[in-house]
């Protein structure tokens, strides 16, 4: 591990700062370890950082912390995924508040082909588990490459990641506290089965509190990492209606099983599809038809492009996610060195031509 790492982990320990600040930081300052290099007179002037937590950054001792967690990642074979990193997960690139350090064990794929989170009360019923679990059965019958992400809490949460792992899908847990532990510790088992297929994802440090607000915080990751949000079951107030919110926030699909009226743990589905907060889908045939998913994603076509008249940056657009498969518009703009503002003119005409489509997340690919 290097000094660039220490910097990045303090960087997100940093009391009162959390990721917008932090980002500002960064792009005012020129790198990461400018922030903790920088005058405290410069730091004042930066947007949004004040003379409080101008102090905050040269009086704490987030150094000293972040020296610590290194030790505990090496010993711990712990993945790092800072904002700016190749591996940080591209869709929660395009989330403002996302965090800028995520943590992580296993064998995952955070940018996979399709990625669907799912949530519901930890009070699932049997009805609500049979639904989860041929939901995440189909997903394999048709072959998807798809990882299934949840909060590894009780009810929906844990049979997502059961039913996922059964039917051999990866899936990822994304937890309220540090790596060093698991709660609920009931679940231990199932993570450790996790790690073998998907993992465990957390954008706390090792030795941080066990808390209720970091068990919300950490919805926001949830919805981000994903294309779309499914709630499956939830009363009328809950963490599942939370991640829903959030996900709509970041203009994300969110879809609701509905369930019988009067049913206590349905109320917050009806609910959500009632007041147009998420698409009424009772399975899989509903969720490929509103995603847009082919129904043989195996299936390979013939690309549009090969038969129509393509520009020198059209092509060069074309080559690119010929190349790397899916890419954000910032990743083409910076591959092609021309602003952000151009390239979305040659996107637009490229889907105008029908070269190419656009996923959740403002992510592009070929026909």
């Amino acid at each position: 591990m290097n000094d660039s790492l220490k910097y990045k982990i303090a960087l997100s320990l940093i009391p009162g700062i959390g990721g917008v600040l932090a980002r500002n930081l960064v792009a005012y300052v020129g790198s990461v370890e400018g922030v903790f290099l920088e005058s405290l007179k410069s730091l004042i002037k930066i947007p949004g950082i004040g003379e409080i937590n101008a102090r905050r950054i040269k009086n704490s001792d987030v150094l000293t912390k972040a020296d610590k967690e290194i030790e505990f990642i090496e010993k711990h074979k712990i993945e790092t995924h800072f904002y700016t990193d190749n591996n940080y997960p591209r869709r929660l690139k395009t989330c403002v508040d996302a965090p800028v350090l995520l943590f992580s064990k296993g064998k995952m794929n955070l940018n996979e082909q399709r990625i669907i989170s799912i949530v519901g009360t930890r009070n699932a019923t049997d009805y609500g588990k049979k639904v989860c679990h041929e939901l995440i059965k189909q997903f394999a019958e048709r072959n998807y490459k798809i990882l299934v992400v949840s909060g590894l809490a009780y009810g929906i949460d844990i049979q997502a990641h059961k039913s996922a792992l059964k039917n051999n899908i990866p899936t990822v847990g994304v937890v309220g506290h540090g790596l060093d532990r698991l709660y609920p510790s009931l679940h231990k088992e199932t993570a450790k089965k996790m790690i073998a297929n998907g993992g465990l994802v957390s954008d706390f440090v090792s030795g941080s509190k066990i808390d209720p607000s970091n068990f919300i915080r950490r919805n926001r990751i949830i919805a981000g990492l994903a294309d779309a949000t499914i709630v499956v079951e939830s009363a009328i107030k809950g963490g599942a209606l939370v991640t829903a919110d959030i996900a709509s926030s970041y203009n994300r699909d969110v879809f609701a099983f509905p369930g019988r009226a009067g049913d206590a743990y349905s109320k917050g589905c009806n609910q959500l599809i009632r007041n147009s907060g998420a698409t009424l889908i009772d399975g899989i045939d509903d969720l490929e038809y509103f995603m847009g998913w082919e129904n043989n994603p195996t299936k390979k076509n013939i690309q549009a492009s090969l038969f129509v008249e393509l520009n020198e940056q059209e092509q060069q657009i074309v080559d690119l996610l010929r190349k790397d498969g899916e890419l954000l518009i910032d990743q083409i703009s910076a591959e092609m060195g021309l602003p952000a503002s151009r390239v979305s003119t040659i996107l637009l005409n490229l889907e105008f031509k029908n070269v190419l489509a656009v996923l959740p997340g403002q992510v592009y690919k070929l026909r």
